[in-house]
């Protein structure tokens, strides 16, 4: 069960990260729609898991490996745009939410 405080700060982490990812989207991943579905923190806030979304799916691989190459940078720009409300700024941590991918399955298959 998450705590208020957790959601408060996982709703700001996510706001910040996804203006932060769509600022440098283009050195990200050029040709890639990068968006951040959810953010879930850690208990101790000291660990955000950070779900993206990659459109188009294909070589999403790649996209997310850049993310987690970036991560540092990322964390710092991240750190600049919170300080006043966060004392400690999270670690982040990248997976895909291949959920679109899943709906889009189960959307084919219900259409043959």
């Amino acid at each position: 069960m998450e705590s208020t405080r957790q959601k408060k700060v996982a709703r700001l982490v996510q706001k910040e990260l996804a203006e932060i990812i769509m600022h440098h989207n283009a050195e990200l991943a050029p040709g890639k729609m990068i968006s951040v579905t959810t953010v879930r923190v850690s208990p101790d806030l000291s660990l955000a898991k950070t779900w993206v979304s990659i459109f188009p799916s294909e070589g999403s691989a790649a996209a997310l490996e850049a993310l987690r190459l970036s991560v540092t940078r990322l964390r710092y720009e991240l750190g600049q745009k919170v300080r006043k409300q966060l004392r400690i700024v999270p670690e982040i941590a990248f997976f895909i939410d291949d959920s679109n991918d899943y709906i889009d399955k189960i959307s084919n298959l219900l259409k043959e």
